[in-house]
C-alpha cells in the first residue's frame, strides 16, 4: 500500500481517514480483489497509529462491503463494481461561464460520477476549510485556483500540497510553481490574449490606443493586463487601464475592452449619446461570449468553456498526468 495522508487537524477521525483511503485505493483500482491487507499489528507500526484506530477502520471497511476477514488469515479485499467517482468541485465563483464549464463535466461524466460543487468566493482560507472538512471524501477535487488580489501564495500554495498530486486537478489556471499538481485545464491569459490578439491584427490596425477598463475591486486575471501591454509595446499602440467605464470620456481611434457586462452597457449606452459607431469611430471588445453580445454584435475575445469541462472529465477517466492550455480566440463582428 502507497502512504496514508493521516492528518491530526482533519475534520474526520483517524480510522475513518485510514478506512476511506483505503476505500479510494480499491476504487482506483490500486487494490485488486482478494488482495491481502497488512495485519492490524504491522498496519499498527507502518503508519504510527493505534492498534485500535487501525481495528476500528478495518471493521467500518468490513461492515460498507469493501473487505472481508477470514479466521485465521486476515482481511482481504473483497473489490467493488461499478463504483462512481466522487468528485469535488471548488470555483472560485458562480457564473455564467461556470455554469458553461459545470454543465460540461455532469454532461461527460453521465452516470459515472457523483459531482458536488463548493464555492470558495477567491478565499484561501475558505479553500483551506473547504478541503480540510472534505479531504479523504473524494477521488479528484477540481479547484479552480483564482484568489483575490492581494493574497498571500504561501497560504494558497499550504492547502494545494495538502492533496495528493493523484487527486488534484487545476481548473481554468495553472499554477506553474505547484511542481505536484497533476491535471491541470487552464488559459494561460497573459499569453492567450497576446496570441489572440496578434491573430486579428489586421482589425486592430485601425486603432492607435487600447484600453482596458479593469474595475478597481475586480478579481480578474492581472495577466489580462499584461498581454494586452505587451501587444501595444509590439505594435506601436498607446495602452491604458482605467476603473470606471462610467468617468471615461471616449476616445476615436481608440478600442476599448470591457471585462464586465456593466461596464459594456455603460460603453454603449455612451455611444449613442456620442453618436459613435462602434468598429468605425471607436472599437468595443468585450469578455468572454454570450448569447446577448451576439445579438448586439459585440466582437469578443473567449475561450471554449464546454471544451474546458469536457477535457478534465477525459484526463480524469484516461488518468492522464497533463497540463493542456486552452486558449483564446476572437469572434469577429462589427463593434471592432
Amino acid at each position: 500500500m502507497k502512504p496514508l495522508n493521516i492528518k491530526n487537524n482533519n475534520a474526520l477521525l483517524k480510522f475513518e481517514q485510514i478506512a476511506n483511503s483505503i476505500i479510494l485505493e480499491i476504487e482506483k483500482g490500486r487494490l485488486k480483489k482478494d488482495e491481502q491487507l497488512p495485519s492490524i499489528t504491522v498496519f499498527s507500526k507502518t503508519y504510527g497509529v493505534s492498534r485500535d484506530t487501525v481495528e476500528k477502520a478495518f471493521k467500518k471497511l468490513i461492515r460498507e462491503g469493501y473487505v472481508k476477514a477470514f479466521r485465521g488469515k486476515g482481511n482481504f479485499i473483497l473489490g467493488v463494481q461499478d463504483v462512481r467517482l466522487r468528485v469535488l468541485l471548488i470555483f472560485n465563483k458562480l457564473s455564467s461561464y461556470k455554469k458553461i464549464i459545470y454543465d460540461a463535466i455532469i454532461s461527460e461524466f453521465g452516470n459515472g460520477a457523483k459531482v458536488d460543487l463548493q464555492i470558495h468566493h477567491y478565499n484561501p482560507q475558505l479553500l483551506a476549510e473547504i478541503i480540510d472538512e472534505n479531504f479523504g471524501n473524494y477521488h479528484y477535487y477540481v479547484i479552480m485556483p483564482h484568489f483575490m488580489h492581494g493574497a498571500e501564495e504561501a497560504t494558497y500554495m499550504k492547502t494545494f500540497l495538502k492533496i495528493p498530486a493523484d487527486q488534484l486537478v487545476l481548473l481554468d489556471k495553472d499554477l506553474p510553481q505547484l511542481v505536484h499538481s497533476g491535471i491541470a485545464v487552464y488559459q494561460d491569459f497573459k499569453h492567450d490574449i497576446f496570441n489572440a490578439f496578434m491573430s486579428a491584427n489586421d482589425l486592430m490596425k485601425k486603432y492607435n490606443k487600447i484600453v482596458v477598463v479593469f474595475p478597481k475591486y475586480s478579481n480578474h486575471p492581472i495577466e489580462l493586463n499584461e498581454g494586452v501591454l505587451k501587444f501595444c509595446a509590439q505594435t506601436g499602440k498607446e495602452f491604458a487601464v482605467i476603473s470606471d467605464a462610467d468617468k471615461e470620456v471616449l476616445e476615436k481611434r481608440t478600442l476599448y475592452i470591457v471585462l464586465t457586462e456593466a461596464d459594456l452597457a455603460t460603453l454603449i449606452k455612451k455611444t449613442k449619446t456620442l453618436r459613435l459607431k462602434p468598429g468605425k469611430d471607436m472599437g468595443i471588445l468585450s469578455f468572454n461570449e454570450t448569447v446577448l453580445k451576439e445579438l448586439l454584435n459585440i466582437t469578443v475575445i473567449t475561450t471554449d468553456f464546454e471544451k474546458m469541462g469536457r477535457t478534465v472529465v477525459r484526463l480524469i477517466r484516461e488518468r492522464k498526468a497533463e497540463h493542456i492550455n486552452n486558449p483564446f480566440s476572437i469572434i469577429r463582428r462589427g463593434s471592432v
